[in-house]
């Protein structure tokens, strides 16, 4: 009788200890692995998810509303010309090394931003700051030498996180930031882990204490891994044929929202036949975008037909613009020498819109005489090949930047397209003021890349998450793609 009243009682106490632990733990799955956990040099959108507002902090921070407010600089001023900001910047920070945060820092990153060695994919936005004035270590006055409207905003993404001197070299393979989590491992294929840091300014404020990133690519793996309780929360999950059956389970909660990824047949502009306008029309009225959008997510997904995204108040529906024509697409085709149709690679990164759409994209080049031959590539190879070294034909991928429209104006970006009409409307847009003109302006954008056809336009991606029930916190909507895990916690 004793032992068993002792071993009653050794239950009792493991077991509480134990569902004490997974109050204060989270996995959290994502599809993609990132290269590196820089985003001050890295391209991949999957650094942010792991890194922005976890790791690193930026001076201002975007909140799940898409709205600007403080983060590392707790009020600013702007200048009437509106080209000066004047950040007051938090006292007392430190970094997760020890080291002190200040004005330095903040003049530090951002002049290695723009300089001739960044790989900062926002670059533009750095050399544009015309003087940074750290002299004051609780200041930083920032002066422009173009007006940019979006400043703010901008301030708060992955591109313009703080780093600093003595850590930043490391920052790829050992992220070193002032957020509310610590870099702790990465095991390579698997996953990373973060642990709450005690040199954060409100510890008491943070619920989780320790953070594990998994890597689960295939979309059933996924299924799998949410059912034995392998993960906690897909914040975008990968088989959205599964939604329904998680929907019917109590343990689980779905939420659906908005992303601002548009989700696009990447088309290389300077390729031999694709720098064929009439081309790359006949590669539009090919698609049937409702139809890529059933078959490849479900329904979720809202299609598109320009670069932005349908839930911001300058949207143009241009979606009629191309319709779906199988005699259209053969007719332009032929005006444009190929009336027997062409050959033309199609390479499809890791994540489900790209494999599946893929799949159905090529049928419908097909359907016109298009032969689409399709390599699957790993994400690594992705960056490589297609984003870095250009070597397409055709591919897919969500952009999911915010206000990424202007990107159309950078010539040597992967599009590989140049248009001085579009550039001039791009710098319009940039430093209009006035909203209501700033967006008559973005009007004008999204029809004139919809007019050359730049890409194929798809559809916005959706934010399906799948999550136990009792997890707090994960955002419905994604005005930024990241995973915000400082004001989440299990009931």
């Amino acid at each position: 009788m004793k032992k068993l009243f002792a071993a009653a009682l050794g239950l009792a106490l493991v077991m509480p200890l134990t569902a004490h632990a997974a109050k204060d733990t989270l996995v959290l799955g994502m599809r993609l692995e990132p290269p590196g956990l820089d985003p001050t040099t890295g391209a991949a959108a999957a650094i942010a998810q792991i890194t922005l507002y976890n790791v690193f902090e930026g001076l201002t921070r975007i909140d799940a509303r898409g709205e600007v407010g403080p983060g590392l600089a707790t009020s600013w001023t702007i200048s009437d010309d509106l080209k000066t900001f004047t950040f007051k910047l938090r006292t007392g920070l430190k970094f997760h090394d020890g080291s002190a945060f200040d004005s330095s820092d903040v003049k530090f990153t951002f002049e290695r931003n723009a300089g001739e060695k960044s790989t900062n994919k926002r670059k533009k936005r750095f050399t544009n700051m015309k003087v940074i004035d750290a002299s004051n270590p609780a200041t930083v006055v920032i002066t422009l030498d173009k007006t940019n409207p979006l400043f703010l905003f901008q301030m708060g993404e992955s591109t313009g996180v703080i780093v600093a001197p003595e850590t930043a070299d490391q920052n790829k393979t050992h992220p070193v930031g002032t957020g509310p989590f610590k870099f702790v491992k990465w095991t390579k294929g698997d996953s990373v882990v973060l642990q709450k840091a005690d040199t954060y300014r409100d510890p008491g404020a943070i619920k989780l204490n320790r953070v594990t990133f998994k890597f689960v690519g295939d979309p059933s793996a996924q299924v799998a891994a949410m059912k034995a309780g392998d993960v906690d929360v897909f914040p975008y999950f990968g088989s959205p044929e599964s939604l329904a059956q998680f929907k019917s389970d109590k343990r689980f909660v779905v939420q659906e929202g908005t992303t601002e990824g548009e989700t696009i047949l990447s088309t290389n502009n300077k390729h031999p036949i694709l720098k064929d306008v009439r081309v790359r029309r006949a590669i539009a009225h090919a698609l049937d975008r409702q139809a890529i959008v059933d078959g490849a997510m479900f329904g979720y997904g809202t299609p598109i037909g320009s670069h932005f995204a349908p839930h911001h108040p300058a949207y143009v529906d241009l979606t009629g613009a191309y319709p779906h024509d199988v005699a259209k697409a053969k007719a332009l085709l032929a005006e444009a020498g190929h009336p027997n149709g062409f050959e033309v690679s199609l390479k499809l990164p890791p994540p489900t819109y790209a494999r599946r759409g893929g799949e159905i994209i090529a049928a419908q080049l097909a359907a016109v005489g298009i032969t689409a031959k399709i390599e699957q590539v790993e994400w690594a190879q992705w960056l490589d090949v297609v984003y870095k070294k250009r070597n397409y034909g055709l591919s897919i991928v969500s952009h999911v930047e915010p206000n990424d429209i202007n990107k159309y104006a950078q010539k040597n970006y992967y599009f590989q397209y140049d248009s001085a009409e579009l550039q001039a409307i791009i710098e319009k847009a940039d430093t209009t003021v006035d909203v209501q003109q700033r967006y008559e302006w973005l009007r004008k954008a999204q029809r004139k890349i919809s007019e050359d056809a730049v890409n194929g336009f798809l559809f916005q991606l959706a934010k399906t998450a799948v999550f136990r029930k009792g997890l707090k916190g994960i955002w419905q909507n994604s005005p930024m793609f990241v995973n915000d895990l400082a004001g989440v916690s299990w009931q």
